[in-house]
């Protein structure tokens, strides 16, 4: 069953799988590709505007944490560490918030939730993320705030192109 999604460029997608659309080149995401491997995509969460937001997502289609192979599991970890170090050195983030589900209408995957000053505001705890994420969407598309969203994709572009790992 297909539905309609409108991403934080202001593109409306009709899609069944927003992960796979986006894992499958099918969508763009926002800024382009930050890194792909053989098992997984990395990019800016297409639906919130907010700097260094990565959803690291797998490219095979299963829903829980038991369900990676092997070889999967070394690239994820390995994939999570290099990310989040690039977010810090590349675009001072020092905190983040990382968000897994297995209820989820998409497949396998992982937000990393950068922390800022302005989020305060809205509380410093989990609860506090809708609110942040709403906020965002509504009050952050605009040209000004994602011509800096894409600077930082391409920051951590940069910073993930040497990323190896022992399972590629």
């Amino acid at each position: 069953m297909s539905r309609q999604i409108i991403l934080a460029d202001g593109r409306t997608v009709e899609v069944e799988c927003l992960s796979c659309a986006l894992t499958s080149g099918v969508i763009t995401p926002t800024g382009g590709v930050i890194f792909e491997s053989k098992h997984f995509h990395v990019h800016q969460d297409v639906a919130y505007p907010i700097r260094g937001l990565v959803i690291l997502a797998s490219k095979r289609h299963f829903y829980g944490m038991d369900e990676l192979t092997d070889e999967e599991q070394a690239e994820y970890i390995s994939l999570i560490h290099k990310i989040r170090k690039e977010q810090r050195k590349r675009l001072g983030i020092d905190q983040v918030y990382y968000f897994y589900n297995e209820d989820t209408t998409h497949h396998f995957h992982l937000w990393m939730v950068p922390r800022y000053e302005w989020m305060k505001e809205f509380g410093n705890s989990v609860e506090s993320l809708r609110p942040v994420l709403l906020h965002a969407r509504k009050n952050m598309n605009n040209e000004e705030n994602m011509k800096f969203v894409i600077e930082g994709i391409n920051n951590l572009r940069d910073g993930l192109s040497d990323f190896e790992n022992s399972s590629r």
